[in-house]
């Protein structure tokens, strides 16, 4: 009897230990299984992540090449030019535009060739690219020759205006001052906390009251005068201020008030050049 009970309890103890064995090989095959799928999942999570950092810098190497395509040259500076049309009021003379980018290092001597002898003044491109960049460009499609200085004031403020290209010819008009280029632009190189803000010698640009209304009218100051620094400042006279005081000195005709309107003693830009220094 005890041997029968023996060999029941020994084949218990063995389906048992088959059936546990059975049980580990299966927990082994299905922990293998998902270690595989887990790596599976790594891997198509880090190639995944690979692909988004891959497409990431190319997009920020996409946009370093757009902005280094679209930056200006070395030794520029991009200029924003504002269509004139003429509904201001004033009287366009259309000569296009210059070009997006102009050069802002170096100097550039500007010569106005007069009726009364030569002036000439030196420019800093470096302080004032856009006006400089202007000029040299309308001076390109000789834009002043022929044209005359139109207003000269005397009292408190001493300058002597030039820079419309319809003030031509003969005598007076009252349109006289109203003239400029089909694009006008901001101002730039303003005299803040100078004193006096515009010295003798100085070449300014004039403009309306109202801002980015700079276009090709300027004003030679013979003697220091104080201004708002609303006005660009251009450059300095080098050579021929003494012409410029002899027409201060001959005085105005007053058609503008005391002390402003057009100079007795008229002067002609005959020419307008720009060079580099």
């Amino acid at each position: 009897m005890s041997s029968i009970k023996d060999r029941q309890r020994a084949a218990a103890r063995a389906r048992l230990e088959k059936e546990m064995a059975e049980r580990a090989s299966a927990a082994r095959k299905r922990r293998q299984r998902q270690a595989i799928i887990g790596s599976a999942l790594a891997i198509v999570v880090i190639a995944g992540a690979a692909v988004w950092i891959v497409a990431a810098l190319g997009n920020d190497d996409d946009k370093k090449s757009a902005d280094a395509a679209s930056a200006p040259p070395a030794g520029t500076v991009a200029c924003t030019w504002i269509p004139e049309d003429g509904s201001t009021g004033a009287k366009v003379k259309d000569v296009g535009t210059p070009p997006p980018n102009v050069p802002n290092v170096g100097k550039a001597t500007m010569t106005m060739d007069t009726n009364l002898g030569a002036i000439t003044a030196d420019v800093d491109q470096a302080k004032a690219p856009c006006t400089a960049g202007a000029f040299t460009y309308l001076a390109s499609k000789q834009f002043w020759d022929n044209t005359k200085c139109h207003r000269l004031t005397t009292e408190g403020i001493k300058v002597l205006q030039c820079g419309d290209p319809t003030a031509t010819g003969k005598g007076w008009r009252e349109s006289d001052g109203s003239g400029g280029p089909s694009f006008r632009y901001a101002e730039e190189n303003l005299p803040v906390n100078a004193k006096p803000a515009y010295p003798k010698g100085t070449i300014a640009m004039a403009k309306t009251s109202a801002p980015s209304s700079t276009g090709s009218q300027f004003f030679i100051v013979y003697e220091d005068t104080d201004l708002p620094p609303d006005y660009t400042v251009l450059g300095t006279i080098s050579k021929g201020m003494d012409i410029v005081e002899s027409v201060a000195k001959a005085g105005t005709d007053n058609a503008n008030g005391k002390g402003d309107g057009h100079p007795k003693k008229e002067i002609t830009i005959k020419t307008l050049t720009m060079a580099a220094a």
